[in-house]
C-alpha cells in the first residue's frame, strides 16, 4: 500500500492536484463573507442598508456576499471595513 500523499501536507496535496490557488481563494472569500455577515448582525444592518452605505445596489452586495463569486475590490473591502469601524490588514505569509 504505497500512498504518495502520506506524510505530505494538505497544501502540497492541493498543489499536486493543481487546485491549491482555487481552494485557497475560496477559503479567503468564505472567511471574508463570514466576517462581513457577523458585523452586519452585530450592527443590526440589512443588506439593503449596507448596500446604500457603500454606494452600491442590493444585487451587487448579494454578489459580493456570495462565496462562489470571487470578484471583490480592495476599495469595496475598505469601504465595508470603515463602516464597521475596522481596518483592513493584508500580509504575505
Amino acid at each position: 500500500m504505497n500512498n504518495k500523499h502520506i506524510g505530505s501536507s494538505f497544501d502540497n496535496f492541493l498543489k499536486e492536484e493543481g487546485i491549491y490557488e482555487q481552494v485557497n481563494n475560496s477559503a479567503i472569500k468564505e472567511v471574508l463573507v463570514y466576517m462581513i455577515s457577523e458585523e452586519m448582525k452585530e450592527k443590526n444592518l440589512t443588506k439593503t442598508q449596507l448596500a446604500k452605505m457603500i454606494g452600491t445596489s442590493r444585487s451587487s452586495l448579494d454578489r459580493l456576499l456570495n462565496p462562489e463569486n470571487h470578484s471583490i475590490t480592495l476599495l469595496t473591502i475598505e469601504k465595508i471595513a470603515n463602516i464597521f469601524g475596522k481596518k483592513v490588514k493584508i500580509s504575505f505569509a
